[in-house]
């Protein structure tokens, strides 16, 4: 008869189970941050939730942080992956998709109900949407270097951090009233189609990969000016920080469109019509 409860231990004559190399950590920590980075996230939904929003935004404003981090890690210790480029994307449409429409929704946007959550969920689709366009849209091998300097769009953190500012204008003083409200409706909407949008932006990544020697020390003094304000004075540097970035959005646009040129006219061909493709956000698992 034969035994029911078979061994578990295989026989002799079995082969042998592949046994799986070890991973190393370098290439756990930049997922250990993305993955903090959706903690933050989620605990800001339930800081929206219990409307103790500061806490909420900040949640958001670090999570932004480390999603800056994550990528620039990864092609520091070589760590880069697939699963960490998916994870990252996660991850990013949690915490810059998701939560910001929700503090707003809880911040003013609910007076309007139907209204307000309708702009709540065309944010988050945009973000979906962006986050989708770049993880199936592959680098063009013949795009010029330049390209290389442009999101195409606004970036998820970006356009997360800008949209909130009713709510750090609120902070600041400024007074919460049904047309304060409408306009922050538009403004949703608006910084959502930027997402989405063929709008070029700058995008800063090779801003930092090296520092010239003498410029060591003042890089160490303003990063540490720039946290003491921000410890001190969050919703007067975050305000201030939104409106020089939707500021700088033309003035990016204008210097794509002048190296576009200047390349097209070095090359002897005609000037391209399609904007760079999409860099994305820094993430661990990039290919490029």
């Amino acid at each position: 008869m034969t035994n029911i409860f078979a061994p578990f231990e295989p026989e002799g004559d079995e082969p042998k189970r592949r046994r799986f190399k070890p991973i190393p950590v370098r290439m756990l920590l930049p997922n250990m941050i993305t993955l903090l980075s959706l903690c933050l996230g989620l605990t800001g939904i339930r800081m929206a939730l219990e409307d103790r929003l500061e806490l909420a935004i900040g949640c958001i404003v670090v999570a932004a942080v480390l999603d800056g981090l994550d990528g620039r890690i990864a092609r520091l210790l070589q760590s880069s992956s697939r699963f960490g480029a998916e994870l990252d994307s996660l991850a990013d449409f949690v915490c810059f998709g998701v939560v910001p429409g929700i503090i707003l929704y809880q911040w003013g946007l609910g007076e309007l109900k139907n209204l307000g959550w309708i702009a709540t969920l065309v944010f988050a689709m945009c973000a979906a949407l962006r986050l989708a366009r770049f993880n199936v849209m592959l680098d063009d091998p013949n795009r010029p270097d330049f390209a290389g300097n442009f999101f195409v769009g606004v970036p998820a953190p970006a356009a997360a951090l800008i949209v909130m500012l009713p709510a750090y204008l609120e902070f600041v003083g400024l007074p919460q009233s049904t047309p304060v409200t409408v306009i922050a409706l538009l403004y949703l909407i608006a910084v959502a189609l930027l997402m989405v949008s063929r709008i070029p932006t700058w995008s800063g990544k090779k801003i930092g990969a090296r520092v010239p020697r003498d410029y060591v020390l003042p890089v160490f003094v303003v990063v540490v000016m720039v946290v003491a304000l921000l410890i001190s004075f969050p919703w007067e540097l975050l305000a201030a920080g939104s409106l020089l970035y939707l500021g700088a959005i033309p003035f990016a646009y204008g210097h794509y469109k002048r190296l576009e040129h200047a390349h097209a006219l070095a090359a002897g061909g005609t000037v391209m019509q399609q904007p760079p493709a999409p860099e994305g956000e820094d993430r661990p698992g990039r290919l490029n």
